[in-house]
């Protein structure tokens, strides 16, 4: 004769197959809804065949605010006062530029900018004509693609001063290798045997007006 199975056995081995089977739907269920959504995030990137959901950077780049050699409108300038040489006057220059010295010229840049001052000592001032008889052939042989000279006599605050406007290609930059096309201003400044030429220059399509009048304004004799 077979043994009776024990009724509550039954009923508990029942119980524990019951809570497999529940376990088991549980399971199926959970993977059920990964795949699904899964499948769902699948089909949010892509458009259609090939096609490929477009990347964007975590940390874009900041744009520029200022077009390529603009000063900016927050540049804060000093005085500038010659230590050797003709000392015997002052002018503003942009804080924070590098400056180079060489012999009676000191020359300020920054990036695609700069501020040449050069002294000399000269008889008589110079003049419209004599600046386009002497000044303007030299700068012909010495600046590349030399262009668009323009003389004139302006006031400034030290007072009447001849004016030499012109385009020129800028030194190739030693990294990437460009060349800017740069517009100068060359003021002639001049007081008793000294001549000063403070020359401004930048790219052609930079809006250096205020800042270079600041620059040209500031020289004062002492």
């Amino acid at each position: 004769m077979a043994a009776e199975q024990n009724p509550a056995v039954a009923r508990e081995g029942s119980g524990m197959s019951y809570k497999r089977i529940s376990a088991g739907l549980v399971a199926v269920t959970v993977v059920a809804a990964v795949i699904a959504g899964c499948s769902g995030s699948s089909s949010g990137a892509h458009s259609g065949p090939g096609s490929t959901a477009p990347v964007r950077a975590a940390n874009p780049a900041p744009t520029e605010s200022n077009p390529p050699g603009d000063i900016p409108d927050n540049q804060v300038f000093v005085a500038y006062r010659p230590t050797g040489g003709f000392t015997g006057f002052t002018v503003k220059v942009p804080e924070g530029w590098a400056r180079t010295d060489k012999g009676a010229t000191t020359v300020f840049t920054d990036k695609l900018n700069s501020v040449t001052i050069a002294t000399a000592n000269a008889s008589t001032a110079p003049t419209v004509t004599s600046v386009k008889d002497t000044v303007v052939p030299h700068l012909r042989g010495a600046v590349p693609k030399f262009a668009s000279p323009k003389v004139s006599q302006v006031t400034r605050k030290a007072g009447p001063v001849v004016l030499l406007t012109y385009q020129g290609d800028s030194a190739r930059d030693p990294v990437t290798g460009k060349v800017v096309r740069d517009a100068f201003e060359r003021y002639a400044f001049y007081r008793q045997g000294h001549e000063v030429d403070l020359t401004l220059s930048g790219p052609v399509n930079a809006d250096n007006v205020d800042p270079w009048r600041i620059v040209s304004d500031s020289f004062a004799w002492r």
